[in-house]
């Protein structure tokens, strides 16, 4: 089963491009609420390139790594990555005249229900949203 989420965000696509793929913004934006934070990430934006984050709640109860490898990277466009677990997720970046569409589409887990995942992902993308309108 694959999930969609996206926002559009008011920016120019170089920015929204920039801030997803920065290690040090993404720290700043990878939170599905204030409870959380994204502690490091490392990116290799590159076809074969890996990235990694630890997402862990504020208060130290839980944690996990998301990590995975780029398998395709087309500049301002698209990028594909599989995750850990096998899964696949495909990132578009669809500019318009005012606003660019992030839309991520994934394989969903077996784990939690497919609205919780939709949800929880739909957050952090509302995140990186704000994050970059926000210095824009």
């Amino acid at each position: 089963m694959k999930i969609t989420v996206e926002a559009n965000i008011k920016a120019p696509i170089e920015l929204v491009w920039a801030d997803w793929n920065d290690p040090r913004a993404v720290e700043q934006w990878n939170t599905p609420s204030p409870e959380w934070h994204t502690p490091r990430a490392s990116i290799d934006l590159r076809e074969g390139g890996k990235f990694s984050t630890r997402m862990e709640a504020r208060d130290g109860s839980m944690g996990f790594d998301f990590e995975g490898v780029y398998s395709r990277i087309e500049l301002h466009r698209v990028i594909e990555y599989g995750m850990a677990d096998g899964r696949q997720v495909l990132v578009e970046f669809i500019a318009g005249p005012d606003a660019v569409t992030v839309r991520e589409t994934f394989d969903a887990e077996n784990v939690y229900p497919a609205e919780h995942q939709r949800q929880g992902w739909q957050a952090i993308l509302d995140s990186f949203a704000r994050h970059v309108e926000n210095h824009a």
